[in-house]
């Protein structure tokens, strides 16, 4: 009898606290979410502006059946320079921001969410994450901020190979593509980004987090430094872009249809198109150069600025 009232007075002691504590651990899951928000908010746009011109030049080439070379992309920049004047090289970059920062803020928040689910379902919890886990982590975030904001990439891709002349704005191109070709154009293309996003961020994230767990296993230092999260940024930008390019190619084809001429059309009718135009490596890979200049200098940027951002904020909430 008194064993039981003291096992029950334990419980419920014991149900107390965590009573008492969940508003605590809620307030700070909050504050974890908003604080991952913030930064990846901050690392998608430092790091998208910082290669703006380089990605516009990229799309080009990538919805058009002209051969690529970096001679000529670097005559494209020269020339758009010339005629248009030097901001014409970030035309299409406010459209690109109003995407990319809830994508990044959606895709580092996401992240950090779908790691602390893992590691707690694998039990490992407050430790990295074993191999598969960590690329699922990846995969699921990069799916989740794709399909959350496909429009205002399809959007972005629109204001990128048209003259200034056809969209005056974002809002511009939302009424024009749902009065001319129908909403449902807004998520043309969206089949291949998702099969595209799902290697390209599962690789990404996971190369990254690998590389820095390396880096504390065989360093002994917890972190690294500045340079070095740039570095493993940059590997993981290269691996995770080669790994989806093609389909990245056949996404920015069927994005584009409506105004460079080609018909909507579906993913293999669109690669087959490709394939036989101009072939399987230089049709489905073209302007991949320019993605190993500007990808591993983006992807390096954006990671470091996040995990840099969540240190500053963790000191200033402590």
């Amino acid at each position: 009898m008194g064993n039981g009232v003291k096992e029950g007075s334990v419980r419920l002691r014991e149900d107390a606290e965590a009573a008492l504590s969940s508003p605590v651990s809620s307030k700070r899951d909050h504050r974890q979410v908003l604080s991952s928000l913030l930064s990846g908010a901050l690392a998608g746009a430092l790091a998208k502006t910082a290669v703006a011109p380089l990605d516009r030049t990229k799309i080009i080439f990538q919805v058009s059946s002209k051969r690529f070379s970096a001679k000529e992309a670097f005559r494209l920049l020269y020339f758009t320079y010339l005629n248009e004047g030097f901001l014409s090289l970030w035309r299409g970059n406010s459209a690109t921001m109003v995407r990319v920062v809830p994508y990044a803020a959606i895709q580092f928040s996401a992240h950090e969410e779908y790691k602390r689910i893992l590691g707690r379902y694998y039990g490992f919890r407050g430790e990295a994450l074993p191999p598969w886990p960590r690329l699922l982590a990846g995969a699921l975030a990069g799916t989740t901020a794709a399909s959350l904001t496909y429009p205002l990439d399809l959007v972005r891709a629109r204001m990128a190979v048209t003259p200034k002349e056809m969209y005056s704005n974002i809002f511009h191109v939302f009424i024009r593509i749902s009065r001319e070709e129908g909403l449902k154009t807004l998520y043309h293309g969206f089949t291949p980004t998702v099969l595209g996003v799902i290697p390209y961020a599962g690789l990404s994230f996971f190369t990254y987090e690998t590389l820095k767990s390396l880096h504390r296993e065989y360093s002994g230092r917890p972190q690294p430094y500045p340079f070095e999260r740039m570095v493993f940024g940059a590997c993981a930008g290269l691996i995770g872009q080669s790994a989806s390019y093609p389909l990245d190619v056949v996404r920015r084809r069927m994005q584009t249809a409506g105004v460079t001429g080609h018909p909507h059309a579906s993913i293999l009718s669109t690669l087959r198109t490709i394939v036989r135009e101009e072939g399987a490596v230089r049709g489905l890979y073209k302007g991949l150069s320019m993605n190993w200049l500007k990808g591993p200098i983006a992807v390096g940027i954006s990671f470091t600025t996040f995990d840099l951002m969540q240190i500053l904020l963790r000191r200033l909430q402590s």
